[in-house]
């Protein structure tokens, strides 16, 4: 079943409009009814017939077109607006040819038609309209149906069978073939075989195959093909409106999926004819071709040195970005270590201050110690019989003496020595030398008395 899109599609290639909106609304008006559409389009457009033949400025409008690579090129178009004198006539190209690797070709060929007087035949079978075939070989049976390249393949074989040698026909389809003339900047050489016409034979044999022709065709073009018994031969020669066989055409690409004719041969020709005839053709448009080849180097120039220049930029780019990365990576480092670096001086800074905050509380508390000491001694008693003389002498030589009542503990000694506030410590012990005694901690609740200090006693501290 054929899609609104396929009709609408050929309906546009068939009739040249252009404005889809417009197209929808005449196949709407007959219903999606494509061979009544048509029928009517062609039958209210009779009167102009083939536009391109009959209206000088609508083919001088149509050529302008020709050739959308080379449109702009001043040696194309004349001063006039005039088309180039080597096209004579452009060719819309089915949409089954344009379309034929989407899988739209089918072998099962509809009805025919022409456009007012005998122009352009469309083969509508292939979209499913119809059955059976107007022309080909005769027979109304369908046959394997074969992708445009495999159609170049098998024709390209049964030549080779009947005739032993040919130009090097290229194995694709007609899109395929012409697309490969463009990027090889050649023109496109079409052949259209006819197997069952008496001239066939004699053609291939002496003129098509003949070792002149060939190297010249080789050489200068690239050869494309089929057999008119093929779906895509079968197309081609109604798009060429070939009414005689043999039938040899060159073509280059033009715009909007049409093809530039520039010359045609029907019928049967000798070799010496085929060569001028290219060989007019290959002069006609070698300016066009050499144009295109310069135009074509230069873009690539340009665009190699656009690649060069943007890889070049982007290099740069990236040496900036790794700079920059690296700035920013230092910058970073930097910042961390002065970061880490203040807090380093804040942790010591405040590890001093808590020093100092401590040692000043316990010198603080050293010193209320050496008060309240010095106060729970009293005063110092007067000379008597159970008055005791102390002398204590210092690690650093400095000595104090001091009077204590006899039943004084050796406790008030310790409490006296630390409330002079000479020593640093309170590990200390108190000695005598001769006989040498260690008065310690363990003795500190004795009397000076009892520890044979009295009535007087020379003592050394002796730190711990």
């Amino acid at each position: 079943m054929v899609d609104v899109a396929d009709k609408l599609g050929y309906f546009q290639a068939i009739t040249g409009l252009e404005d889809a909106d417009l197209c929808t609304e005449i196949l709407q008006a007959h219903g999606w009814d494509l061979e009544l559409a048509i029928s009517s389009f062609t039958s209210s457009s009779s009167s102009s017939s083939d536009p391109l033949h009959n209206h000088p400025s609508s083919s001088r409008d149509h050529n302008r077109e020709l050739f959308t690579e080379f449109e702009d090129d001043p040696a194309f178009n004349d001063e006039d607006g005039r088309p180039p004198g080597i096209a004579w006539k452009i060719i819309t190209l089915p949409v089954s040819i344009v379309s034929g690797s989407l899988g739209l070709a089918s072998t099962a060929i509809g009805f025919g038609f022409r456009v007012a007087g005998g122009a352009l035949t469309y083969s509508l079978g292939m979209l499913g309209f119809g059955s059976g075939r107007s022309g080909g070989s005769g027979s109304g049976s369908e046959s394997v149906s074969l992708s445009a390249g495999e159609e170049a393949m098998e024709f390209i074989s049964l030549f080779d069978r009947d005739y032993g040698r040919n130009p090097c026909f290229v194995s694709e389809g007609f899109m395929d073939a012409l697309q490969r003339s463009r990027t090889q900047f050649k023109l496109l050489f079409v052949y259209l075989h006819s197997p069952d016409h008496p001239d066939t034979p004699p053609f291939c044999d002496r003129t098509l195959c003949n070792e002149g022709v060939v190297a010249f065709l080789n050489e200068n073009f690239v050869a494309w093909g089929a057999s008119v018994r093929s779906s895509e031969g079968f197309k081609m020669s109604n798009s060429f409106k070939a009414s005689r066989f043999p039938f040899c055409a060159v073509v280059m690409p033009a715009a909007n999926h049409r093809i530039a004719l520039l010359h045609q041969v029907e019928g049967p020709t000798t070799p010496e004819e085929m060569i001028a005839m290219m060989q007019r053709v290959v002069e006609d448009s070698s300016t066009v071709l050499v144009t295109a080849r310069v135009e074509a180097e230069e873009r690539r120039n340009n665009l190699r040195l656009r690649e060069e220049q943007d890889a070049a930029y982007r290099a740069a780019l990236e040496a900036d970005q790794a700079r920059e990365q690296e700035r920013l990576e230092e910058q970073e480092r930097i910042e961390r270590e002065a970061a880490e670096a203040e807090m380093k001086r804040k942790e010591e800074d405040e590890a001093r201050e808590r020093a100092e905050r401590e040692g000043a509380e316990r010198e603080a508390a050293r010193v209320r110690m050496r008060q309240e000491k010095a106060l729970a001694l009293g005063d110092e008693p007067e000379k008597g019989p159970d008055v005791t003389q102390v002398l204590v002498r210092f690690p650093n030589g400095e000595r104090k003496g001091r009077r204590f009542e006899s039943n004084t503990k050796i406790q008030t000694l310790y409490d006296y020595v630390d409330s002079l506030g000479v020593l640093e410590t309170e590990d200390y012990s108190l000695i005598t030398n001769f006989p040498r005694t260690l008065y310690g901690r363990d003795k500190e609740s004795m009397s000076l008395k009892d520890a044979g200090l009295h009535p007087q006693a020379s003592l050394f501290i002796e730190i711990n």
